[in-house]
């Protein structure tokens, strides 16, 4: 878009928001580069990096790695994009990560999306997983070619202990924990604008027409070098 201004955004989303779905039409609308954290962190596992093993034991345990490993990972990637703009998911998930990320560089926009519960523990509930690409399936709407076999290698698809119902509603308040003060740091800012829905297909058109205005209006902050 020869008319669109750059920026740099934020993502929000709880598990099973339709996040990616969100975050992936955004890109291919507006062409920015797209930061996944959780691509990052399998790179370096992937690649038998220093921290990897620290890396792998968080993730495997599903608890958050330290704030300091992680927003060295991110400023690292976006030091490469910072003139171009970036849409960036899975960080900050704490409020010290968005301090700290703030200190660093400046977000002009943050997109959180708000699901309702009982919606996202339905569609987790029928979630696969091929590990090692971070690839996934529902059995409700993006079912596998083959039961239970990733389309594109073959390889087996799994299903995670965290998708069961009680597990999910738990990380859904710890969640709510966590992102609940990252909202009202970037409302101070008026950077934060929220989107409600149970389908990912009505989101997105609210979605659009934001960013269809944001994207072209002068920036009212300057962005910081």
């Amino acid at each position: 878009m020869a008319s669109q201004i750059v920026r740099r955004l934020v993502i929000l989303g709880a598990p099973g928001s339709g996040k990616s779905t969100i975050a992936n039409r955004i890109v291919k609308t507006y062409g920015m580069p797209y930061i996944v954290v959780g691509d990052l962190f399998r790179q370096h596992i992937q690649q038998k990096s220093e921290e990897s093993k620290t890396i792998k034991e968080h993730i495997d345990k599903g608890i958050l790695l330290p704030d300091e490993l992680v927003l060295k990972f991110v400023v690292d990637e976006l030091e490469k994009v910072r003139e171009q703009g970036f849409l960036l998911d899975g960080y900050p998930r704490t409020l010290n990560q968005a301090e700290m990320l703030h200190r660093h560089m400046k977000i002009d926009h943050v997109i959180a999306l708000n699901v309702p519960a009982d919606e996202i523990i339905n569609r987790l509930k029928d979630r696969w997983v091929h590990l090692s690409s971070g690839r996934v399936y529902n059995l409700r709407w993006s079912a596998p070619k083959v039961p239970g076999k990733d389309d594109e290698t073959g390889e087996p698809l799994s299903q995670r202990e965290d998708d069961k119902p009680a597990v999910i509603r738990h990380r859904l308040n710890t969640y709510d924990k966590n992102t609940n003060p990252i909202m009202e740091f970037y409302k101070k800012f008026d950077v934060l604008q929220e989107f409600h829905g149970r389908e990912s297909d009505k989101i997105w058109p609210e979605v659009k027409k934001y960013l269809d205005r944001v994207l072209k209006e002068p920036n009212p902050q300057k962005v910081a070098a």
